[in-house]
C-alpha cells in the first residue's frame, strides 16, 4: 500500500525526553485529571441527578430523570474518603423499552465521567411500575400532558 503523493504525511511531534508523540502525553494528562477526585469535595445524591438529566429518551426528548425513570441514588464513599461508588436504580416508561439498554449504558457513561467516581452500578427495576404520574411537571409541559 502507498501513500498518495498528495496527501501530507502526518507525524505527531515527539517529547525529546519521552520520545512520546506530544498529542499522545496531552491526552494521557487530561485523562489524568478527569480521573483524579476533586479533594475537599463530597458527592451527593442531587449532583448525580443533575448529571443524569444529560441523559435524554430518544423516544420521547425529555430526560430521564424529569420523567420520574429514576428511583434511587445512592453515593457511597470509597475507604479514602475522596472517591466514590454510586447505586442507580432506574425503571423504564414500560418493561419491553426498546431504548432500555441505550439509557442504562448512557446513565453509567455520565456517571462515571464524573470527577471523583470509581464505579457505577445501574439497576433496572420494574417495582413499582412506572407511570405518568411520576413525570415532573417539566416533562408533563413538554409532552402536553395535562
Amino acid at each position: 500500500m502507498t501513500q498518495d503523493d498528495n496527501s501530507p504525511e502526518k507525524s505527531p511531534v515527539p517529547n525529546s525526553e519521552t520520545n512520546t508523540p506530544l498529542e499522545t502525553q496531552q491526552s494521557m494528562a487530561e485523562q489524568k485529571n478527569a480521573d483524579e477526585p476533586v479533594k475537599g469535595h463530597e458527592l451527593t445524591e442531587g449532583e448525580v441527578r443533575e448529571t443524569l438529566k444529560e441523559v435524554i429518551d430518544p423516544e420521547l426528548f425529555v430526560n430521564i430523570v424529569d420523567l420520574g425513570l429514576i428511583y434511587t441514588v445512592n453515593v457511597k464513599p470509597r475507604e479514602c474518603g475522596e472517591s466514590y461508588d454510586v447505586e442507580i436504580e432506574m425503571t423504564m416508561t414500560s418493561p419491553m423499552c426498546p431504548a432500555g439498554p441505550q439509557l442504562v449504558g448512557n446513565s453509567k457513561q455520565v456517571v462515571s465521567d464524573l470527577p471523583s467516581v470509581v464505579e457505577v452500578d445501574v439497576k433496572v427495576v420494574m417495582d413499582p411500575p412506572w407511570t405518568q404520574d411520576m413525570m415532573s411537571e417539566d416533562a408533563k409541559d413538554q409532552l402536553n400532558i395535562f
